[in-house]
């Protein structure tokens, strides 16, 4: 899986996390999830549970704190799938 891919399925995931209710098209590697997308720890959590499921993966004991950019996420999956 590319990163283009693995992208595009984060801003399918951020889109849900936030109701549908912002346009995540403009979303790249260097967005920030909570400075840029307002998430809050519970949208966080959202996304780490389907991150999860659309990537068959499960997260180690990492805070899903430690995850500032969607970058942050590309690199954690990535490094899980290899």
């Amino acid at each position: 899986m590319t990163r283009s891919e693995i992208l595009q399925g984060l801003k399918d995931i951020l889109t849900a996390a936030d109701g549908g209710n912002k346009a995540i098209e403009g979303c790249t590697e260097e967005s920030r999830l909570r400075e840029d997308f307002g998430l809050s720890s519970v949208n966080i959590l959202y996304l780490v549970i389907a991150v999860e499921e659309m990537f068959d993966m499960m997260f180690d004991d990492v805070g899903v704190n430690s995850f500032d950019t969607v970058g942050d996420v590309i690199d954690y999956i990535e490094a899980k799938k290899r």
